[in-house]
């Protein structure tokens, strides 16, 4: 183990040198010079100082779904480390404890002792464990899964996830076919709890007031969703609320959802400047707002999945009884799909096709949550119970 982790803290060193040309590139962007300076010379980023239970996750919707173990715990008992600016805004929200997980190669000098080391999904970072288990912190990896997509890769690369799996104490896994899957990667102890996802608490933080008509959101969509689904969108279907997943898009949805309402004599708005959705279109140019919107609506088609992405999170609409709509490429999400029931994946050019029929009909059943999901046994892990 030791002579393995010699050579990778070697390449990771390399790696390293060769990442900063592109790292001092990327400082120039506003966006990515708190993460980037954090991440890759630990600025305003110090070890967590004290010995609590210590959360890594990556994305926002990994941060969010710790929200019932913070509840737990309490935000003073634990720390919680991210990766990403929208995950460490939200862990922010969650507990002060909150720190940007180093590069690899610095992660020896930065790690201290935990109570418990608490991973989410596929962060499979081997100094994290490496470190952690050489301070005698028991290792827990939760949430986790193999998709479809990733097997493959995960395969060719099996003796390295053997030296990664045997870091780790126990791991809790999505479902059965994703236990299986990392029984052949080298995971030990395995149990099965379900998607803690489905447990994470969803409520709105704002009310606002439905129009008169249907509210159709095209939620988290990425380049070329948008013109697709405008080109479904037709106004005698309700009120149309255009949600990009990226901030940086904004003046370009804005554009295109401009040019479609003066072709077929629409209405269009911002959000940020009516606070309302009275607008055949109206563009939600502000992040932290679609669970509200989610609230009011009543068809969300998901982005993410029309084109090559991975599909996005589609629990949220579906805790609102939305009628939910995705593409079929949701090979990042399939687990969270298993947990819905009345959803639809449907292909690009069904898309107009398809609302037309939920417009049409009367009797359409909204998507609902099969909540299968259990944090009581990752709890009942970190404390150590039997």
């Amino acid at each position: 183990m030791f002579v393995f982790a010699f050579f990778y803290f070697l390449l990771a060193i390399l790696l390293y040198i060769l990442a900063l040309p592109f790292v001092f590139y990327k400082l120039k962007t506003p966006k990515y010079k708190n993460a980037l300076k954090a991440r890759f010379f630990l600025k305003n980023n110090p070890p967590f100082e004290e010995n609590k239970i210590t959360f890594h996750a990556c994305s926002l919707g990994e941060v969010k779904s710790l929200e019932p173990f913070v509840s737990y715990y309490g935000a003073k008992e634990v720390n919680i480390s991210t990766i990403t600016n929208t995950g460490f805004k939200e862990a922010n929200k969650l507990s002060k404890n909150t720190r940007y997980l180093p590069f690899e190669v610095l992660i020896p000098f930065w790690l201290k002792k935990s109570k418990v080391l608490v991973v989410l999904e596929a962060e499979l970072w081997f100094m994290l464990f490496f470190i952690a288990k050489r301070q005698n912190t028991k290792t827990i990896l939760i949430n986790a899964r193999i998709s479809d997509k990733s097997y493959k890769s995960y395969k060719r690369f099996s003796w390295v996830y053997k030296k990664i799996f045997s870091n780790i104490d126990v791991v809790f896994a999505q479902s059965q076919k994703d236990k299986e899957r990392l029984v052949e990667l080298g995971a030990k102890n395995i149990k099965v709890c379900g998607n803690i996802k489905t447990v994470m608490k969803i409520e709105q933080t704002k009310i606002y007031k439905k129009p008169n008509s249907r509210l159709l959101v095209a939620a988290s969509t990425h380049k070329n969703e948008e013109k697709l689904i405008l080109d479904a969108y037709d106004k005698s279907f309700g009120n149309l609320i255009l949600a990009p997943r990226h901030p940086e898009r904004f003046s370009e949805v804005e554009k295109l959802a401009k040019e479609y309402a003066k072709k077929n004599n629409l209405s269009f708005s911002f959000f940020s400047k009516r606070k309302d959705f009275e607008a055949n279109i109206t563009l939600l140019d502000k992040i932290g707002e679609l669970v509200n919107v989610y609230a009011i609506s009543d068809v969300v088609i998901l982005g993410g999945a029309f084109e090559p992405i991975g599909g996005h999170n589609p629990l949220e609409p579906a805790k609102f009884n939305n009628i939910v709509l995705s593409g079929k490429n949701i090979f990042n999400q399939k687990a969270l799909f298993s947990c819905l029931e009345n959803y639809f994946l449907i292909e690009p050019k069904d898309l107009k096709r398809n609302l037309e029929k939920i417009k049409e009909s009367k009797n359409m059943k909204n998507t609902k949550i099969k909540n299968i999901g259990s944090i009581k046994p990752i709890i009942g892990e970190i404390n150590g119970e039997d």
